[in-house]
């Protein structure tokens, strides 16, 4: 059975332009793809708001995960503040698996983002949960906190991400995607 430590960004502090914070709309996400894990036999564990990005790694390293799959939004620098908009999912530069989810995670994301030639996969190096984490592992950011578009679509598909990043996980896994039955 796949195990994925589940990572929503702890970040409280970057706002979103149009109210909320970047903590509470990626936990509603995580929250909305529990049910498509369950469905689909993933096992998952998830941080707690209140533990600080080394203690999600410790812990996360301290299980048996065979991904570590963390959810963030962008804020763009100051000098172009609310301008850019897009999705991005990077992995460490050195693991193709990561590489794999990630690609997998951009390709699904482009079937509901308004702008779906906005959304790129990037290997990188130095983000200290993909580089430190012992599971492949993705960092994604799903839009621009900052910018008034990306902010008002995270805010309206909160669920089809989910469903989206869960099928993502599903295609990695190799394993059928199945929808949660509702009660």
């Amino acid at each position: 059975m796949p195990r994925v430590y589940l990572s929503p960004s702890l970040q409280n502090y970057n706002l979103f332009i149009n109210g909320g914070t970047e903590e509470e709309y990626v936990n509603l996400i995580a929250d909305a793809m529990e049910p498509y894990l369950l469905a689909m036999g993933i096992e998952f564990t998830r941080n707690e708001p209140g533990m600080t990005l080394s203690q999600v790694i410790d812990h996360a390293n301290e299980g048996d995960y065979d991904v570590f799959f963390s959810i963030h939004t962008s804020t763009a620098p100051p000098f172009c503040s609310g301008e850019l908009q897009g999705a991005e999912a990077f992995y460490y530069v050195k693991n193709p698996y990561g590489g794999e989810l990630a690609e997998a995670a951009a390709k699904n994301l482009k079937r509901i983002y308004q702008l779906p030639e906005k959304i790129k996969v990037t290997p990188a190096s130095t983000i200290k949960e993909i580089l430190r984490t012992t599971a492949p592992a993705v960092l994604l950011e799903v839009g621009y906190n900052d910018n008034k578009e990306d902010a008002q679509w995270i805010k309206d598909n909160v669920r089809p991400i989910a469903k989206e990043l869960s099928r993502s996980l599903a295609e990695y896994f190799a394993i059928h995607f199945v929808e949660p039955q509702e009660d």
